[in-house]
């Protein structure tokens, strides 16, 4: 009986151990490079953004462009806006993005997906509110493809009776 027992006694010691070692590496760890920047791809629709995020003043450059010039659009620019007034860091970090692909509907959302991402590798603390949002999840609607014998993805052609 006293075997069982050592036995047990054995067995909880190393689940607590490796409870242990489960608490030390919950905690994520910032991602920055050796310039203190963030990298994230963003994704919607079919563009795709590459998203670089630093200290700064709060300037957003896209393709080399400002924000403003890029995104003329209000709306546009409140979408690329939306992860940081849901973390509370509106102008603390500078944005660099490139995006290749699909309208600048879809870019607008590869850029907000693409900060988001990066704003959450950069501090691990700002996930929840992000992931709460739904910003960290890919958008993954996309255009339906076109089938044969149809006018577009679904319509059909006119139908005559005669």
């Amino acid at each position: 009986m006293t075997d069982e027992i050592k036995t047990l006694e054995d067995l909880n010691a190393v689940a607590e151990g490796t409870e242990a070692v489960a608490e030390i590496a919950a905690p994520r760890e910032p991602v920055r490079d050796e310039l203190g920047r963030s990298y994230a791809t963003g994704k919607r629709k079919d563009a795709v953004a590459r998203v670089w995020i630093k200290p700064g003043s709060g300037k957003v450059t896209v393709n080399g462009k400002e924000m403003g010039v890029y995104f003329a659009r209000p709306v546009l620019q409140l979408i690329v806006r939306q992860p940081e007034q849901i973390a509370g860091v509106e102008g603390e970090f500078d944005v660099v993005a490139t995006v290749k692909g699909g309208g600048l509907s879809g870019q607008a959302g590869a850029v907000k997906h693409g900060i988001s991402k990066a704003l959450q590798l950069y501090e691990p603390s700002l996930r929840g509110a992000l992931k709460a949002a739904g910003f960290l999840t890919r958008d993954s609607r996309v255009v339906e493809r076109k089938k044969y014998g149809k006018a577009k993805a679904r319509k059909s052609y006119q139908f005559s009776k005669r």
